[in-house]
């Protein structure tokens, strides 16, 4: 019987797929078997022996031999596959503990550290959204307004009034050099006189050809004097008379002369058409006036005046909605100058055309209450309404989304954030407000938490998430 020495490396894939199962249902251990230095030395002596009984024998033998030693080098060899693979294996879990224990580091300073939360801002909402129609956009615009100039020419001489300046009907706030119109004025003036005068003489005139025709015609008749003396005096006191009604129309001439240039004197002053304000200055002193020019260097009008009791609002409507408007209905007036001022109007007047453009309708809106802040251009929002606000609705109320408030141990409270840290503070509700809702206990622009969760409690720290 041969004895061979098992060799301690492992098995190779290829030979583990070979062995053969044992009862229980594994396979059979198998090794790879290396004869020892004896047995080899033995096989030799043998095959020495054999040799010398038999050389034929012997050559066989060698040759047998010499195959079976190559056949068992080519199976003696290490199954390195197999050792690498198990070591990828190892890396492998190495490399997935790895990355949880990584993961679970991130998620724990993530919990310690600031949450990121989304914000919201309390607000002042006024209850009158509640029962809101429509909203437009306008500009206040006022109906009366001027742009004030002179029909005369001129240089502007004085100027009374600045932007802001109110003024009274037919108030001078301008004056324009007068100096050549006065001067024609008093030409006419003078002229009247003359015909004045030339009246006077031909009156005088008159009752001296009167008194010639009256004895001419005495003395006529008796031959006392010649006939032709008595039709050259009635000549003259024709001529008289003629030239009484002559001087009297060079009166009227005259007198229309002066009161012409009256007119031109007067058109070098400038007066309010109505009472109002001066919202715009055109000219300066030393600025050339020439209505209806466009020349560079002159200026048409000198200032401009708006009616401040005729202020409304003109609103562009797409005329999809405009069927939702009547006259007189209701309205509440926002300016964007003044947020905090709310006033009533009333729908004043639809333009019955429609701006092909835009596809819009012109609404003008009246003021119902009267502030001395609004002025003309302003921006407005107009809140066409289904009915008039009452004035417990005209104060605002403060409101948040619904969203900040939440319940925590039976009481409903928000979390307010002030330096990165969140402050829970309790709350009340009330009434609806559109998207809004009431609430009492924070105030108008305050930061809350919106929709906070369960880990979200007082003095946290917290991040604003980034949209």
């Amino acid at each position: 019987m041969q004895h061979w020495a098992l060799t301690g490396n492992p098995p190779s894939a290829q030979a583990q797929a070979s062995r053969p199962h044992d009862a229980s249902g594994g396979q059979a251990r198998r090794y790879t078997v290396v004869p020892s230095t004896g047995q080899v030395a033995g096989v030799a002596r043998r095959r020495d022996a054999v040799s010398v009984r038999c050389p034929q024998s012997a050559n066989a033998s060698r040759r047998r031999h010499k195959k079976l030693a190559d056949h068992d080098l080519k199976r003696l060899k290490i199954d390195r596959p197999a050792v690498a693979a198990a070591r990828r294996h190892n890396w492998f879990a190495y490399g997935v503990v790895a990355l949880l224990l990584v993961g679970a580091a991130v998620a724990g300073l993530k919990l310690a550290g600031p949450q990121a939360v989304e914000t919201t801002t309390v607000v002042s909402a006024y209850p009158s959204q509640t029962y809101t129609l429509l909203n437009a956009t306008g500009y206040v615009v006022p109906q009366r307004k001027a742009a004030v100039a002179s029909k005369g020419q001129g240089r502007l001489e004085w100027l009374g009034v600045l932007e802001g300046t109110r003024v009274k009907k037919d108030e001078v706030i301008a004056r324009l050099e007068s100096a050549d119109v006065e001067a024609a004025l008093a030409q006419a003036k003078a002229q009247i006189k003359v015909a004045q005068a030339n009246l006077a003489l031909q009156v005088a005139e008159l009752k001296n050809a009167q008194i010639n025709l009256r004895r001419s015609a005495i003395l006529a008749p008796q031959g006392a004097m010649p006939a032709t003396q008595y039709d050259s005096d009635l000549a003259r006191y024709d001529k008289a008379r003629a030239s009484i009604d002559n001087s009297r129309a060079a009166i009227a001439s005259a007198q229309a002369n002066a009161q012409a240039a009256q007119v031109a004197v007067d058109q070098t002053v400038i007066r309010a058409p109505f009472d109002g304000v001066v919202i715009e200055k055109h000219a300066n002193v030393g600025d050339n006036i020439t209505p209806f020019s466009q020349a560079s260097d002159s200026k048409g009008a000198v200032v401009t005046i708006a009616d401040m009791e005729t202020l409304e609002v003109e609103a562009d409507v797409a005329e999809s909605n405009i069927a939702k408007i009547t006259v007189d209905e209701p309205c509440e007036i926002q300016l964007d100058a003044l947020p905090e001022l709310r006033l009533a109007g009333r729908v004043s007047r639809i333009v019955p055309t429609v701006d092909r453009s835009k596809a819009t309708v012109l609404v003008k809106v009246r003021f119902v209450d009267r502030d001395e802040r609004v002025l003309p251009d302003m921006s407005a929002k107009i809140a066409f309404l289904t009915k008039p606000v009452p004035p417990r609705d005209r104060k605002p109320v403060v409101a948040v989304q619904p969203a900040a408030i939440v319940e925590r141990d039976g009481r409903k409270v928000a979390f307010v954030i002030k330096d990165d840290t969140v402050r829970e503070v309790p709350v009340t509700t009330g009434a609806a407000l559109g998207d809004l809702v009431a609430v009492s206990g924070v105030h108008p622009g305050d930061v809350l938490v919106r929709a906070p969760n369960e880990h979200i409690k007082d003095g946290a720290k917290v991040t604003v998430a980034k949209k």
